[in-house]
């Protein structure tokens, strides 16, 4: 069998059909044969020093004041170094990274540095250097390049990410009663200025963030009705784990746009996020060993945070890499230090690690993709943006 698998993979490279390679040391999954991939975009600007806090800068309490995190709060911060944490909503993440399958990228950033969502959003969507560089989603042309696989978005409209000529299933969740948050951001500063109702609308806030946990509300049968992250990864993950299924995957999500009350909201969400990375580790089931999930962002935000308990638009933020084929249980990056002179137009994290480079590392030694067809077709003008490598566990590594 593994000799036909050979031979088949090199006569569709030679047709020109997948272009894919084998790597030799590598897992089953990473061979392309039988691995997974998702890609999760969180739509707003995740803030990366929330997410992932560096404690142990001697400049993040001073800069971020009332925001900052730590791992001896009252609230503690999941500790992963002597440097950073995660935030305290992450216990699922923090049980994978102790198993070495979760792990933060810092201080990066797509190749446009704008702060416009939107350019931004399609910057990270099209796979090259700038927004409207290509017609086309990174994704979906990597699907196109390999052979017999077929992709899945999990979204209401179809994501730039995954148009273009592969075949793709598509999914859309179904209305729930959730308030946008979005909306409660936009609602918080009138409530504020109001004497009567800024305290009723706060305890409103509190009510609803106060459950970290929960990724849904209870029905009349005594069942919990998922929303959100949950419903998106669980469904994403009960594909996923059929031996026909798709293998390539694409989810969603909004409302990570935190210019006000940003710690409450940030609870929630990334408690959220947390509870869809468990509920597709379940769903998925022992398809979760050939498994690689990326989860990535726009943007970062400012270093200070401004008036209304919010950050702005900024610049290098987080990524987070998950799964059972994972080479994790650390940070990845280069941390750019947060004194002024080392904050990059001295308001935000100043990125060190283009976007592409996590992707194609991931693409290349996950799924088998060459190098040179990241280059030329997948991430077009990409040669600069190196692929990241170790980022997949070798055969015989402790699990």
């Amino acid at each position: 069998m593994w000799a036909r698998r050979q031979f088949l993979l090199r006569s569709a490279s030679l047709l020109g059909a997948s272009q894919l390679l084998v790597w030799p040391g590598l897992t089953l999954a990473a061979t392309g044969s039988d691995a997974r991939f998702v890609f999760v975009l969180l739509r707003g600007g995740l803030d990366g020093l929330e997410s992932v806090p560096p404690y142990g800068d001697p400049g993040y309490t001073a800069i971020r004041g009332a925001l900052a995190l730590s791992p001896s709060a009252e609230k503690p911060a999941h500790k992963l170094d002597a440097v950073f944490a995660l935030h305290p909503a992450f216990n699922h993440a923090a049980e994978l990274y102790a198993r070495g399958e979760f792990m933060p990228v810092i201080a990066a950033a797509p190749p446009y540095w704008g702060r416009s969502h939107f350019q931004a959003q399609n910057c990270v969507e099209n796979g090259t250097d700038k927004p409207d560089g290509a017609q086309t989603g990174w994704l979906n042309r990597c699907i196109a390049g390999l052979h017999g696989v077929n992709g899945l978005a999990c979204a209401a409209v179809m994501p730039l990410a995954m148009r273009g000529p592969a075949r793709l299933e598509t999914w859309s969740p179904p209305l729930s009663n959730e308030v946008n948050p979005i909306l409660l951001q936009r609602l918080q500063p009138l409530y504020a200025a109001d004497a009567q109702l800024a305290a009723p609308f706060a305890r409103a806030l509190d009510q609803q963030d106060d459950q970290p946990g929960k990724s849904g509300m209870a029905t009349s049968n005594g069942k919990k009705k998922v929303f959100g992250l949950p419903l998106m990864l669980g469904t994403a993950g009960r594909f996923m784990g059929k031996a026909d299924g798709p293998r390539v995957a694409f989810v969603e999500d909004d409302g990570w746009d935190t210019h006000a009350n940003e710690a409450a909201i940030l609870t929630r969400k990334m408690a959220e996020l947390d509870a869809g990375l468990q509920v597709f580790h379940d769903a998925i089931g022992p398809l979760w060993s050939r498994t690689l999930i990326v989860v990535a962002t726009e943007f970062g935000r400012t270093a200070h945070v401004n008036g209304t308990g919010g950050t702005d638009h900024g610049t290098g933020g987080s990524l987070f890499l998950a799964g059972g084929a994972l080479h994790g249980g650390r940070v990845a990056g280069q941390w750019p230090g947060m004194s002024a002179s080392e904050l990059y137009e001295r308001r935000d994290v100043h990125a060190t690690t283009d976007f592409r480079s996590v992707f194609k590392g991931m693409l290349m030694d996950h799924m088998g993709v060459a190098e040179s067809v990241l280059e030329s077709q997948v991430f077009p003008g990409s040669v600069g943006a190196k692929p990241m490598t170790g980022l997949v566990r070798k055969v015989g590594a402790a699990v």
